[in-house]
């Protein structure tokens, strides 16, 4: 399982695309989320500006995991 970890009080679910190298651009992050899988704490998510807080695990549709973590 990957970790993000962040140093302010949230991250959106955009950014940690971007972070993680899923798209290149926070401009695709809508595109992408329309085209693939995204899973926020087990449930579809398909909004780019989803706040992301500590804890918070994310899964793709390539089997990648993510886990929201602060330093």
């Amino acid at each position: 399982m990957e970790k993000i970890v962040i140093s302010t009080a949230h991250i959106t679910l955009g950014q940690v695309l971007k972070e993680i190298g899923a798209i290149d651009t926070g401009g695709m992050a809508k595109w992408y989320l329309a085209e693939h899988s995204v899973y926020v704490n087990g449930e579809k998510e398909q909004r780019r500006g989803k706040k992301l807080v500590r804890g918070d695990q994310i899964l793709l549709e390539d089997g990648t995991q993510i886990e929201i973590a602060t330093d």
